[in-house]
């Protein structure tokens, strides 16, 4: 799987939008500030998990390899 930057660019350039966009239709109250800085931490974090979901496809951890022999003998013993 090759890396490619333009859902990074893509995917990062909507949730900029969208922080840059919310905070607007916050009521005015004493919250307000509080409202505006979870909708920050809120959209940063759902940005930060994709990314890392992404990247993490690009260099994927395979688990070891067993061959057919171990695989059997560990099947065996379950009996």
């Amino acid at each position: 799987m090759g890396a490619s930057a333009a859902p990074v660019i893509v995917i990062t350039l909507f949730w900029i939008v969208i922080g840059g966009v919310i905070p607007w239709f916050v009521p005015k109250n004493e919250n307000k500030g509080i409202i505006q800085t979870m909708q920050f931490v809120a959209i940063f974090c759902v940005l930060y998990i994709w990314l890392c979901t992404y990247m993490m496809q690009m260099n994927p951890l395979f688990g070891p390899l067993i061959d057919n022999k171990t695989l059997t003998m560990i099947h065996a013993s379950k009996w």
